[in-house]
Parts: C-alpha cells; sequence; structure tokens
C-alpha cells in the first residue's frame, strides 16, 4: 500500500511546542500563553523577547537588566563591516545572511548549544541583526555606517541607524509593535528550516542563517513588499477594482491574502491596520490605506468564504514605505523581529532532540539495466 503524502507536511505535527499557540479557526495567537492582542498593546519588544526566551514576562528589574544586556551588544566587529562593504551590492537579505554567518566566527559560544548558551547567542543576534541591516543599508550609499545609540531602544536605534536621525515617540512604538507581531509564529517554514538544522546539533548561528535564507522566498516573508508594489501600480483606490479583477480573472494571487494556518482573519493584521490608517494621516498619504481598506473590504469579500482573509503583511508594506523604509529592506525588518523566535525554536529542539528526516515515496523507474558508456547511443 502506497503511503500517503502530505505535499509540504500540511496538517502535519513535528513535536509539541511552549513557544506560541496557533487556532487558525478562531483567528487567535498566543506567544508563550500570552495573546498577541495584549502583547501588541501593552509591551514592548525587548520584554516580548524576554518573555519567549525565559518563558514568562519580566519584573521591572529583570527587564532592565535584559535591555541593558542588548543594548551592550549591538556593535558588531569592523571585520564584519568589512565584509559587508565586499556585498554592498547584494540584496539587503543577502548581506543579513551573510553578517549573520561572519558573526559565529566571533562568537565565544558558537559551538555550546547548552540552553543558557543559546539564550546568551540568541541575544547577541537580536542585538546585532539591526546593526547589520543598518551598516549595509549605508554602505550601498556610499555613507559610513551610523554606530549604535546606547539612550535608544531597540526599536529607535535600528530606524537611527538607517537614517541617521532618531525616531519620534509614535514612529518608534510602531515599529516596536511590528517587531512584536513578527517576533514567534510556530512551525513556519523558516522556523522549521531553523529547527532542521538545530536537530543535526550544528550552531545557533548556522540555523539563523538558514531561518533568513527560508524567509527570503516570496512565498514566505516577500508579501508585505509584493502589497505596496500592487498599490504603487493601482495609484488611485478608484482603479483598484480594474487591477484586482484583471489579476484574478488571469488566474492571479493578491498578495497580502490568505495563510497556510489562519482561516479567519490573521490576529497580527488589526494592529497593522490601525497604525496604516494613522500613519498615512499623519504623513499627509491616506489614499495608500483606501487602496488596501477597498481591496480588502469590496474586492476580496467573496473570499473570506473560502477561510481567505487578510494577513500580517497585508498593511505592514504601507507602513514601511510610509516610514521612508526602501522596499527592499521589508523582508529585514521580518527576519530582525524573528530572530528571537527562530532561537527559541532552536532552544527546544536541543532541548529534546530527534534529527529531522521525513521520507519521500519513489516515483522513477526501477531496476534499469546498467548499458557502459561507449555501448550507449
Amino acid at each position: 500500500m502506497a503511503p500517503e503524502i502530505f505535499k509540504g507536511l500540511k496538517d502535519v505535527y513535528l513535536d509539541t511546542t511552549k513557544s506560541s499557540f496557533i487556532d487558525g479557526q478562531e483567528g487567535k495567537l498566543l506567544y508563550r500563553g500570552y495573546n498577541i492582542h495584549d502583547l501588541a498593546e501593552k509591551s514592548t519588544f525587548e520584554e516580548v523577547v524576554y518573555l519567549l526566551f525565559y518563558g514568562s514576562l519580566p519584573t521591572q528589574q529583570q527587564l532592565q537588566d535584559f535591555d541593558d544586556t542588548l543594548r551592550a551588544n549591538r556593535r558588531i566587529p569592523d571585520e564584519v563591516i568589512q565584509v559587508l562593504d565586499l556585498v554592498k551590492a547584494s540584496h539587503p537579505m543577502d548581506a543579513l545572511r551573510t553578517g549573520i554567518s561572519a558573526l559565529a566566527a566571533f562568537d565565544p559560544d558558537v559551538n555550546d548549544n547548552s540552553e543558557e548558551a543559546t539564550i546568551r547567542k540568541g541575544i547577541r543576534l537580536t542585538a546585532m541583526g539591526p546593526t547589520i541591516v543598518g551598516a549595509h543599508h549605508r554602505l550601498r550609499q556610499g555613507l559610513e555606517p551610523v554606530a549604535p545609540d546606547p539612550n535608544l531602544n531597540h526599536a529607535g536605534n535600528f530606524l537611527y541607524m538607517l537614517f541617521n536621525e532618531a525616531p519620534d515617540e509614535e514612529t518608534n512604538k510602531l515599529l516596536d509593535v511590528d517587531f512584536i507581531l513578527h517576533a514567534e509564529h510556530g512551525a513556519n517554514a523558516s522556523a522549521f528550516g531553523a529547527r532542521v538544522v538545530a536537530s543535526t546539533l550544528s550552531d545557533l548561528h548556522s540555523a539563523v542563517t538558514t531561518g533568513i535564507g527560508v524567509l527570503k522566498g516570496p512565498w514566505h516573508g516577500g508579501a508585505a513588499e509584493e502589497v505596496m508594489k500592487m498599490a504603487l501600480e493601482i495609484g488611485q483606490p478608484e482603479n483598484a477594482a480594474e487591477y484586482c479583477r484583471n489579476i484574478l480573472d488571469s488566474g492571479g494571487r493578491i498578495m497580502g491574502f490568505g495563510h497556510r494556518v489562519y482561516k479567519a482573519e490573521d490576529p497580527r493584521a488589526r494592529h497593522l491596520r490601525d497604525r496604516s490608517r494613522a500613519l498615512g494621516d499623519k504623513v499627509g498619504q491616506p489614499h495608500w490605506f483606501k487602496i488596501l481598506t477597498y481591496v480588502e473590504e469590496e474586492v476580496m469579500v467573496p473570499y473570506r468564504s473560502r477561510g481567505i482573509f487578510v494577513n500580517v503583511d497585508f498593511f505592514a508594506g504601507s507602513i514601511y514605505y510610509l516610514l521612508n523604509i526602501p522596499d527592499d529592506l521589508f523582508i529585514s525588518i521580518f527576519a530582525l523581529g524573528r530572530i528571537p523566535g527562530w532561537t527559541l525554536q532552536c532552544m527546544e529542539q536541543y532541548d529534546d532532540n530527534m534529527l529531522i528526516r521525513p521520507l519521500l515515496e519513489y516515483a522513477g523507474e526501477m531496476d534499469l539495466e546498467f548499458v557502459p558508456i561507449e555501448q550507449r547511443t
């Protein structure tokens, strides 16, 4: 009897986890038991990273100490800056992947996969990731990298290193929430890739590098960029109906809709929807939100009966665009938020490890006769 094939490992449970809970039918997401709505509205990214790494919300002193450690680990070695300069013409995700890999050469815990060492490395990678992205972005413009500012929080410092200007409080909080919403999401494709690497007992840097490589794919991390490209091509709200109809009639997809797990609205989307509207009004460009709203509430409503709703990417691109962030950096922002989640997934894999090695059913020819090369025609 032929084995049952689960294409893409759909609906296959790999292991148990305490990292995050997803109810795709209800549209519910918990990090370590805490609802994403509470975390997005009431906490900070630093607090969420602590929660993911240690399994509980920090006290005020614990958060202060943890934040101090994050801030103290932002600088990257000069040698890594030199590597980024060599690859400054590359895509930002390629530069981030290269930079994370290069950091392995300078990490004293690189070959220690204990929980304590993995957390230390996760802290360093979380802190240094924005420095890599910021430095590469400056170098490709022919500018000197901006050194991290220990007086700014994680989100604010990232924007400062990109633009050499500290953001206002509202913009700072906006990106902070975005990082929170991307921090962890179960056995998604990039987390699965990272866990496969960890299951071989390879190091965390290798696993995170793999996560970045998987996330780069347009079917995983690239939707925010594609949604904003769509909005730019539509141009004005009155053009949205015809534009989307042409795509759908030709068998294409409207990016930012649908999710492998969620059959209701992605619970993360509401937080970016509200902030996309507010930011558009603030900078005098409300039409982008109007375009996206028209697509969501007019064009795509019939698809809700099939479980196709907006996902976290649909409004993210407009936010980044309105913050003057180049579109090829959109996926990198996703990656910077996800480093803690990849770290936690690897911690769980190391803790009760079994080599991840699925099977493939062979569907080719069998027992062919080998013909010597001189007899082949």
